[in-house]
């Protein structure tokens, strides 16, 4: 702590290192708090990001009982819709975009005394696009603090970035033992091969959570089942098995059983980090299967595709550092399996429209350049300016026009702010603010057990709008609406009866309160429902048009071929599609395509 602080007074950078359970994101910020406080400094407060928002809740939380205060008051947290601070707040988590929207009305971060960026070695777009920002933010204000956490892995890179700045390393606990797999053929080899290991360790093994590392969301939903299945009939000789399913973008908790339960926790994760385990003691044993989903751009189709690929060096040895010295590691690969150092920064395999529309709009801010550890494609980056170009949203000189502010000026990806901006002139707002509202939250679609699995699609079908599924969404926020507002006394077994997630519905339902907020402070015109008339389905088309039509597609055979605007032939469009029959046109909404 001595060392830390010294370098925190004498140098504006800061750089810490270390893996799983070495307390940096709970010590290094409340550290960075005391100096805030101190009589020598006295420069404002302490800001740290997360990449995702269940770990900024609990973290603000945990710091919080450990400094024993009141959530709110000196430690809070920010979060997308959702806000727990006051002007007493010394220490502050939030979301690395939660900080980036407020540098667009507070560019140097004047109340900000310390800036921790958590978890960089992720390299997502909102934390290169912090550091790259904040490099000139250090140069005006020279009493301004930046302390990065990483891994070991992502040191040599940050200090060839800012040179001789103080490096602190944290040792982790004594790593585990280690076993490693004799080879793969593929992923029903790893997902077989992890589901023998957590039933053997069940039937084996006295005590100890598991958590396995899967790929994707489906080996999840999959593995949950077969737990679930197996595990009831081990019940009686070994004990209750839980498997418990965690997706941090879909919100998960740990919360789910306390750790004193006589029972034993499978935790099944597709989370390309481990952090989401720090408070969890009773984990034993880890199953690797060495691999992660990415999403990558594809600029040909404009869409993004979904690669499996290797883990890197530093998240293998941050897994193996969760069990502790007394736990055991099962590495699904070989010992000698060629890991990358680091993950591919997500700013080069990204569509960067939306990073550019916020870097035009940082330089109304007065931020004109922003210093990327890692720069973007030069390709990717002519067709960021293409396609703000064709949504009017640059003038002849490059800069932001009226319509791109008043885009960037929305929580939405460009051609949805621009669908937004469009309904205003079709009469048809409160329409596409569901539709807007829907697409930015989660999925509401609930899959339930295999055995629910056609009653949950019959449910489903009864909100299929011929029209294509943006109105079918549209459906669903109208009935939740409903169900909430009307005679259906509880809202949460109206979805639970009809699978649907109640918690994405209430996110859809703050995204479209926001957005309508945001359209009455920019004295827009919000225009009165009329869903379900032929006038207005064919207005919400035309508005999904203006900002989507570089996404039309037309079906040339019948067959799955088609031809994009762009004159490149693809096949299987996105799930996401809005149908017209007479012009048998299609255009390919907001979906991946595998």
């Amino acid at each position: 702590k001595c060392e830390f602080m010294d370098s925190l007074m004498s140098s504006q950078v800061v750089i810490v290192t270390g893996t799983a359970k070495t307390g940096q994101s709970t010590q290094i910020p409340q550290w960075c708090a005391e100096f805030c406080l101190s009589a020598q400094y006295q420069n404002g407060m302490v800001v740290c990001t997360q990449i995702h928002q269940q770990s900024t809740v609990e973290l603000a939380l945990r710091v919080a009982d450990e400094m024993d205060v009141n959530i709110g008051n000196e430690v809070g947290y920010n979060i997308p819709l959702q806000t727990c601070c006051s002007p007493d707040t010394v220490l502050r988590y939030c979301t690395d975009d939660v900080l980036l929207w407020e540098m667009m009305s507070d560019a140097l971060l004047e109340q900000c005394g310390v800036v921790v960026i958590d978890q960089a070695q992720e390299c997502t777009i909102s934390t290169d696009l912090l550091l790259g920002l904040l490099k000139d933010v250090l140069l005006t204000r020279p009493e301004l603090r930046l302390v990065i956490l990483s891994t070991p892995h992502s040191a040599e890179k940050l200090l060839r970035r800012y040179g001789s700045v103080p490096q602190i390393c944290l040792e982790g606990p004594r790593p585990c033992e280690v076993v490693y797999g004799s080879g793969r053929g593929g992923v029903k080899d790893y997902l077989c091969s992890a589901l023998s290991l957590a039933l053997e360790i069940h039937q084996n093994q006295k005590h100890g959570d598991i958590v396995t590392f899967l790929a994707t969301e489906q080996e999840i939903e999959c593995a949950h089942a077969i737990l679930q299945r197996e595990g009831a009939n081990l019940a009686l000789s070994h004990g209750e098995l839980v498997p418990v399913s965690l997706c941090p973008a879909q919100g998960d908790s740990l919360s789910v059983l306390s750790e004193g339960s006589k029972s034993r926790r499978v935790f099944l994760t597709c989370s390309p980090s481990e952090d989401s385990f720090w408070a969890v003691h009773s984990i034993r044993f880890v199953i690797d299967a060495g691999v992660q989903k990415r999403y990558v751009y594809n600029p040909r189709i404009r869409a993004n595709s979904i690669v499996i690929r290797p883990i890197s060096k530093s998240q293998a040895e941050s897994r193996k550092q969760l069990a502790g010295p007394t736990g055991k590691c099962f590495c699904l690969y070989q010992e000698d399996t060629p890991l990358p150092a680091e993950n591919i920064p997500h700013i080069l395999e990204s569509d960067i429209t939306s990073t550019v529309l916020f870097l035009k709009r940082m330089e109304i801010a007065g931020l004109s350049h922003c210093d990327f550890i890692d720069r973007p494609d030069p390709e990717g980056l002519m067709q960021a300016l293409e396609e703000l170009d064709y949504l009017a949203a640059l003038d002849d000189d490059g800069n932001l026009s009226e319509i791109g502010i008043i885009m960037s000026e929305f929580p939405l990806e460009p051609q949805m702010a621009k669908t937004l901006l469009a309904s205003c002139e079709f009469d048809c707002v409160s329409e596409v603010l569901t539709i807007a509202a829907m697409l930015t939250a989660p999925s509401s679609f609930v899959t339930p057990p295999v055995e629910l699995r056609q009653k949950a699609l019959l449910c489903h079908k009864r909100f299929q709008h011929a029209e294509g599924d943006h109105f079918t969404l549209i459906n669903i926020f109208n009935a939740y609406k409903y169900a909430k507002e009307g005679s259906y006394s509880n809202v949460e077994r109206w979805c639970e009866d009809h699978f649907l997630s109640l918690s994405a519905l209430q996110t859809a339902d703050a995204i479209r309160s926001e957005l309508t907020e945001i359209l009455k402070r920019l004295e827009l015109p919000v225009s009165l429902p009329a869903f379900g008339s032929k006038s207005n389905s064919l207005n919400i088309k035309h508005a999904l048009l203006a900002g989507f039509f570089m996404q039309v597609a037309r079906d040339i055979d019948g067959s799955g071929n088609y031809f994009m605007l762009t004159h490149k032939r693809g096949s299987d469009p996105p799930t996401v599609w809005l149908r017209n029959r007479d012009a048998q046109e299609e255009l390919a909404g907001m979906g991946s395509v595998p």
